[in-house]
């Protein structure tokens, strides 16, 4: 952003002041905001700040930046967890039926459907989520975040993706639980499907899935910068596109800083979980 044209100042105090703006008014203004001083002393200053929880004060907004991300996070986990919940309702079920059904028409059919949602990207399913649905059938809106209404075709659009990798992956690990041999014990002692499926399978299969979770959900938060400017919501994702058109490197290290870390956090709680799924693995 520092070696790309531009300069933050003059986008700011040109939607502020209109008209020309002298060059001793924005050296001014670069003095004031610490932009006229070498970039490793700003980047060490911000880190510095950054390890005391002060994340910096937005250029565009003169506002501390995480007074502005905590605003605008709520719209971003509404999708992101919504489109987890499709995510894991549409892959998990597709991967167990191709699982059940292994090498028919069945198991082609949804492998096929899995491998459109890992190749899609999401800008061209969004438009064409908007096209189909707010366009030509009228059903949901286009953009906002006003109602739940207004969530439902970004956290498909999001969900849809993700689930894709779910279910190939709960594919092929239910189809190699089939394959062991307490599975084939259980068959031989007549307990019935459901308890064979549900109880002895499911749990076992579910290790790899669970994984995969933690890393879709920070992909959606990553994925919403697209979404969130397809469908024109107010997110973090449409706010660190924002920043990084208004040249506002407090707000956009910011944001990317809080991102991560909640892509760290979130990646964290998952590998604590597995000491409930699987008693196997011990924590010390």
């Amino acid at each position: 952003m520092h070696v790309l044209p531009g300069d933050p100042t003059e986008l700011m105090l040109a939607g502020a002041e209109g008209g020309s703006i002298s060059k001793e008014r924005l050296e001014q203004i670069r003095s004031n905001l610490g932009l006229d001083r070498p970039l490793h002393i700003q980047y060490a200053d911000f880190v510095t700040n950054a390890l005391q929880g002060n994340l910096g004060e937005s250029i565009r907004y003169r506002m501390p930046v995480i007074d502005i991300v905590l605003e605008k996070l709520p719209y971003t986990l509404r999708i992101s967890f919504l489109g987890l919940v499709i995510a894991i309702i549409i892959g998990m079920s597709t991967g167990f039926l191709a699982a059940l059904y292994k090498d028919t028409w069945i198991d082609s059919t949804f492998m096929t459907i899995s491998l459109i949602g890992v190749s899609m990207p999401i800008f061209w399913l969004g438009l064409l989520s908007i096209m189909l649905f707010s366009f030509n059938m009228k059903l949901l809106p286009a953009s906002g975040a006003t109602s739940i209404a207004s969530d439902i075709l970004p956290a498909i659009t999001l969900g849809f993706v993700s689930s894709g990798l779910i279910s190939r992956l709960f594919r092929n690990g239910l189809i190699e639980v089939f394959n062991q041999d307490y599975i084939r014990t259980a068959w031989a002692k007549g307990l019935p499907g459901g308890l064979v499926y549900w109880k002895h399978s499911l749990k076992n299969a579910l290790i790899p899935v669970i994984t995969i979770l933690g890393l879709q959900f920070g992909n959606m938060l990553a994925g919403a910068v697209v979404t969130e400017t397809v469908f024109s919501r107010p997110g973090i994702g449409r706010l660190l596109v924002n920043g990084i058109l208004w040249k506002d490197y407090p707000l956009v290290q910011g944001t990317i800083l809080f991102v991560a870390s909640t892509y760290v956090i979130v990646n964290y709680l998952v590998d604590v979980t597995y000491a409930y799924i699987n008693p196997k693995i011990k924590y010390q």
